[in-house]
């Protein structure tokens, strides 16, 4: 008995089921707006690459966040 591995599914043409797609990846730029989903509204500080951004909160708060970047959204 062979043993199964992990392979991609092939999308056939006569399916009525939309194919999956992959979600856009978010890019941001130092000074956008964003907004947070549990910290509130504040300003990237800080890019670092594609895989975090740290973001302004005021008062001195910092918030750094990973990706994807679910929680956060350009204003």
């Amino acid at each position: 008995m062979e043993s199964s591995r992990a392979t991609t599914r092939r999308h056939l043409p006569t399916s009525p089921f939309a194919p999956r797609t992959a979600a856009p990846i978010k890019t941001f730029e130092i000074g956008d707006r964003v907004s947070h989903d549990r910290e509130g509204i504040g300003r990237i500080s800080a890019v670092e690459g594609t895989h975090a951004v740290v973001v302004d909160l005021g008062g001195g708060r910092l918030l750094r966040v990973m990706s994807p970047f679910d929680k956060l959204h350009t204003l």
